[in-house]
């Protein structure tokens, strides 16, 4: 139940900042906005996996990029759920950028509270020379 609730605060955080940054984007009343990242994060464990797996072979031909699509139709439905009084993305720009904003929040967020499945890690230090006698270019992997 806590993970939950803090994937759900995440979510409500990220969307916040995507209603501030994008302009065709807005909410009405606090409320609304906490509904709309539920059911933000009710979509995203259900219909998402199955636009996915319909999409597969766009994502492979566009390497992930359409999955910033797939997010962008996710905001709209959310959208359209809700009604236009409550959580309003005025069309699919809006929402695509929205949908990145939201992505790229969440993944800060998460990564900093350590919660979900994403991270992001940088890693400082020297590399040590291998004992390579082939006298070639060596590249880490």
């Amino acid at each position: 139940m806590k993970s939950f609730l803090k994937r759900w605060l995440i979510n409500t955080l990220a969307v916040l900042v995507a209603t501030y940054a994008i302009p065709g984007i807005r909410y009405e009343s606090p409320l609304d906005l906490f509904g709309a990242a539920l059911v933000l994060g009710i979509l995203n464990a259900i219909v998402r996996p199955l636009l996915l797996f319909l999409s597969l072979p766009l994502l492979v031909f566009t390497l992930g990029l359409f999955m910033f699509v797939i997010n962008a139709f996710l905001l709209l439905l959310v959208s359209r759920i809700l009604g236009e009084s409550h959580f309003h993305v005025t069309g699919f720009g809006a929402a695509f950028f929205g949908g990145l904003v939201i992505s790229l929040v969440s993944l800060i967020l998460n990564s900093l509270t350590r919660s979900g499945d994403s991270r992001i890690s940088v890693k400082r230090g020297k590399t040590s020379p291998r004992d390579d006698d082939s006298g070639g270019p060596v590249i880490d992997v």
